[in-house]
């Protein structure tokens, strides 16, 4: 999709996904698009970045945290961790995933509960890792 054939929708998507996830995440989906994805990745850019994301009523800590339960309700591993990345952006705290959990335990299951979890406390022992190594890890 070039510059030209962009909707205000794709920009204002584009620039929602860079402050949640970062620029470095974003320009090596970007990098990594090919023509077979293109089209998802444009739908997603200005669907869930554009329209959902972008919406004023919720801030990105709340949309940060539904989406992290969500995800691990659903068991999409990959996901979960890019998002609790993601919080660094977003403000949702290690206290607020906590909470977020005890929700999917009670209405997906413990299992995914459990399984995301783990996934969470890995990737905040990273997190946490990389800052106090001045953002080396």
């Amino acid at each position: 999709m070039t510059d030209a054939s962009q909707t205000e929708r794709h920009r204002q998507g584009l620039a929602t996904r860079r402050s949640v996830l970062g620029d470095a995440h974003v320009d090596r989906a970007e990098a990594a698009k090919t023509a077979f994805d293109e089209p998802f990745q444009s739908l997603i850019t200005e669907a869930a970045w554009g329209h959902v994301w972008s919406r004023p009523e919720w801030t990105k800590r709340e949309r940060s945290m539904v989406t992290i339960a969500l995800l691990a309700a659903l068991g999409h591993d990959e996901e979960v961790a890019m998002h609790v990345r993601a919080t660094a952006n977003t403000g949702a705290t290690p206290e607020d995933l906590r909470e977020a959990m005890l929700h999917v335990a009670i209405y997906a299951g413990v299992p995914a509960a459990n399984h995301a979890i783990k996934i969470i406390k890995k990737v905040l022992d990273e997190m946490n890792a990389t800052q106090s190594h001045g953002g080396k890890a």
